[in-house]
């Protein structure tokens, strides 16, 4: 009986020591992620993402391609709007936000992606769990989950993440991006992640990518008429509306809006033009591209923010807002709250 009892009490503990030894530890998965990342020659995925950020959900598609070590092309589709992408391209002269219905471009000098969280982006989540050593780590049947701290330099209102990695490829599968309160106001899930060797400079280049688009229509052109839509920022930081004035230019209606208060601020509205394609050029910011919380790319410089949505360009001009209340304002304005 003994003998039985000791072979039975041997047996667990040999389970016991086989299950160990197959555990995997934080470090070791951010080894293996390290090591994943050093090794890729690029990757090419596909992305959905909601945002509950504003008043009414959006979702996004979107498409990734990456070419080490510091090329990126990624293609933003708004689900609700068929004529609203825009493409963020990072190559070797710097970093471009390209609306291709318009045939618009910015340039930047930025450090993006470098400087900020991107939940869709492998190296953006791989350094957030490198620079958080605070970052819980738990393992699940299928995925190992982080939590960590996120690095949003323009919106502090979405301070943690938790990222999901499969068990056996370590490849992403999904970011979920949580405001103070631990509600989840952004979810992103990965599909057709592949390891991808074969994309060249050309492929990251702003010509071929604002010809890669032909089939997008253009955003109407109402040159000459007036605006049928003014909208009003939700978000004013106290100020109030001092004065809307509509003045007539060459290419339209446009309409500028004095806000006076602790912090003032102009709001500037107009038809968005289609520039033709034989004089596109890239408009040079020297400032970062940020995302507004419905997911629209915008132009920050200093103490300007440029965008363009619903066929509407804004900009927002401020010597007394910081870029954070900016972007909040910014993403504040909707059809909601047209008067």
């Amino acid at each position: 009986m003994q003998k039985r009892l000791l072979m039975v009490f041997v047996t667990i503990l040999s389970l016991a020591v086989l299950a160990a030894c197959g555990s995997q530890s934080k470090e070791d998965v951010v080894k293996k992620l390290e090591k994943q990342a050093s090794e890729m020659a690029g990757y090419k995925t596909e992305a959905n993402m909601k945002m509950l950020t504003g008043k009414e959900e959006q979702t996004y598609h979107i498409q990734v391609w990456h070419k080490k070590d510091d090329f990126y092309r990624v293609k933003l589709q708004n689900d609700q709007d068929e004529k609203g992408s825009q493409i963020i391209l990072k190559n070797g002269s710097g970093v471009y936000v390209l609306t291709p219905a318009l045939n618009k471009s910015f340039k930047f000098q930025s450090e993006w992606p470098q400087n900020t969280s991107q939940p869709y982006l492998y190296a953006s989540l791989l350094k957030d769990i490198q620079a958080d050593s605070d970052a819980e780590f738990k393992t699940f049947e299928d995925y190992y989950v982080f939590k960590t701290k996120t690095n949003y330099q323009n919106n502090k209102t979405l301070p943690y993440q938790e990222i999901y990695f499969d068990k056996k490829s370590y490849q992403p599968v999904m970011v979920k991006v949580f405001d103070q309160d631990m509600t989840a106001l952004v979810e992103v899930q990965f599909a057709n992640f592949s390891k991808d060797d074969s994309m060249k400079e050309e492929d990251f280049d702003v010509d071929k990518n604002m010809a890669m688009a032909p089939t997008e229509a253009p955003v109407a052109s109402m040159q000459g008429e007036e605006m049928t839509e003014i909208l009003y920022p939700q978000e004013t930081m106290g100020a109030e509306l001092a004065d809307e004035a509509a003045v007539q230019t060459s290419d339209g209606e446009r309409v500028i809006m004095t806000y006076a208060g602790e912090k003032n601020f102009t709001l500037v509205q107009e038809q968005a033009q289609v520039m033709a394609a034989s004089a596109q050029q890239s408009e040079t910011v020297q400032g970062d591209p940020v995302q507004l919380e419905d997911g629209v790319i915008g132009a920050l410089e200093h103490n300007r923010l440029e965008w363009t949505e619903g066929g509407t360009t804004y900009q927002l001009a401020s010597t007394d807002l910081t870029e954070a209340e900016m972007v909040s304002i910014a993403s504040s304005i909707s059809s909601d709250d047209v008067k």
